[in-house]
């Protein structure tokens, strides 16, 4: 029991840092409800779920060559680009009917999955931090012993996904236009900074 608070907090700790999924539940939440931000970091937890698959059945080699890294930081760009430009595009008229869900669940859940799935940081956490993780506890302890250590580093992630839900939708509520528009605008140039960051590392790469 006390490995699986361990793990708990740490992936309590790998999600709270501020990135662009945060960076989304923020913008969700505050526009549209609590759902709508939960639905983002479930749609990251399910990304990170593949990841974790692909580690434990030894078939995440084929994401660490050069091609694919090079795919993922510009497709990740892509995706962290045109969201953060929707956010500010759309910022008025979400504020305007704030009271309105005017995204479909389905397109949060996806706008999540999609920026796990092409955030080559959150892959070098699983290959690096969650690769190490499954060789030690599979030498020492055997396969039921990596299950547990998973179930707890995803009850973690879980935690702060319905905190960060939570927190957003609290503005949602209680938060005036000015307020929202803020969040809203912080959240799209947040988003527009780490797509270029990541279009950044994809040059890099290819003129490595």
């Amino acid at each position: 029991m006390n490995a699986f608070f361990a793990y708990m907090f740490l992936g309590l700790s790998l999600s709270a840092p501020i990135g662009p999924i945060n960076a989304a539940q923020l913008d969700k939440g505050a526009r549209f409800g609590f759902t709508h931000a939960w639905l983002v970091g479930f749609g990251a937890m399910c990304a990170d779920l593949l990841y974790m698959l692909l580690i434990y059945f030894g078939l995440a080699h084929f994401l660490d060559t050069p091609f694919m890294k090079t795919f993922l930081w510009l497709f990740g760009s892509f995706v962290l680009l045109y969201t953060g430009i929707e956010t500010l595009k759309n910022m008025k008229k979400a504020v305007a009917t704030r009271g309105i869900e005017t995204a479909t669940k389905s397109s949060s859940f996806r706008s999540g999955f999609l920026m796990a799935l092409t955030n080559p940081l959150n892959i070098l956490f699983w290959l690096g931090i969650y690769g190490s993780i499954l060789a030690e506890s599979v030498q020492q302890h055997g396969f039921a012993q990596v299950l547990w250590h998973s179930f707890g580093i995803f009850a973690g992630i879980l935690l702060w996904d319905v905190v960060m839900a939570t927190l957003a939708s609290t503005f949602h509520k209680f938060g005036n236009q000015t307020t929202l528009q803020v969040i809203s605008v912080l959240a799209g140039i947040s988003l527009i900074v780490f797509g270029l960051y990541f279009g950044y590392q994809a040059f890099l790469q290819l003129t490595h």
